[in-house]
């Protein structure tokens, strides 16, 4: 019997309507695999002390009594978190992370002992608010980190649609298949495996590899093939139309995850997307 390879969730914690989505899933997701679940909170000592800001004459009793009020309010704020994690998770036990470190290095590290983190697509973490709905810490675990992203956008619940996997036969579309089959994510769940081309057998031929190995994993995977130039925007309607509980980025070939936020059909999917996205570089 295959046993699914997900050992460990880390998921990022502060007040917003995406990191509360994300607390909730990867709670569900421990209940459901056994893994063991890391509850993070960032306290950003850089920015809540500034040792580099330049202090006029004068000015040193006015910084300290600011960045004493802004590591109060960074404690604060993330005890209210943590709570409100001990009172959702009830009695599933969790590791507490306190990162003292800015957001971008201090998940960084972190997720490297973790095989997945969950976070809210628009989780400040202490900071300003994000650019248009979508966390500016989600471009550097992408492209700087090493592991697959579970990124929850607000108000996401568990729905009853299947997996939908967007996958254009690249190398990262198959290296994030790959580890998402093995993370064992959609077990006794069917899934839908999205490809886009210009002419439907070209499509079609793309959809069946991706089902063909998600089958091999023992998934209960069909092939979808749809036509057009624009597949983002294609994969983003299956989704919506299918009422998608998940969506598996396949890196599209002129998306650009490697070089991410330059890639506008990535930007669209992770800020307009209904439903959770696993994603990695």
């Amino acid at each position: 019997m295959r046993t699914a390879m997900l050992r460990s969730i880390l998921v990022a914690l502060d007040d917003t309507p995406g990191a509360e989505a994300a607390r909730d899933l990867a709670i569900r997701l421990t209940r459901e695999t056994g893994a063991a679940l890391s509850a993070a909170v960032v306290l950003d000592r850089p920015h809540t002390n500034d040792a580099h800001e330049a202090v006029p004459p004068g000015g040193g009793a006015f910084k300290e009594r600011r960045d004493a009020a802004r590591a109060q309010r960074a404690e604060a704020e993330a005890a209210a978190a943590l709570a409100a994690c001990t009172a959702a998770a009830g009695d599933l036990p969790f590791v507490t992370l306190r990162l003292s470190d800015a957001p971008e290095p201090a998940l960084l590290a972190a997720s490297a002992t973790h095989d997945l983190v969950v976070i809210g697509r628009d989780s400040t973490l202490g900071q300003e608010e994000t650019e248009r709905g979508l966390a500016p810490v989600i471009e550097a675990l992408l492209h700087d980190g090493a592991r697959p992203l579970l990124v929850v956008p607000p108000g996401a619940a568990a729905g009853d649609g299947p997996v939908v996997v967007g996958y254009d036969a690249s190398i990262p579309a198959q290296r994030s298949l790959q580890v998402f089959a093995l993370l064992g994510l959609a077990q006794r769940v069917p899934v839908k495996v999205v490809s886009a081309a210009e002419t439907a057998p070209e499509a079609q031929a793309m959809a069946e590899e991706g089902a063909a190995f998600l089958r091999s994993h023992g998934l209960d995977a069909d092939a979808l093939a749809v036509t057009g130039s624009r597949p983002a925007d294609l994969l983003l309607a299956e989704a919506v139309g299918l009422k998608a509980r998940l969506l598996v980025m396949g890196a599209f070939e002129t998306g650009a995850l490697r070089s991410f936020l330059l890639g506008s059909a990535t930007l669209r999917l992770l800020r307009e997307a209904p439903c959770p996205i696993f994603v990695m570089s």
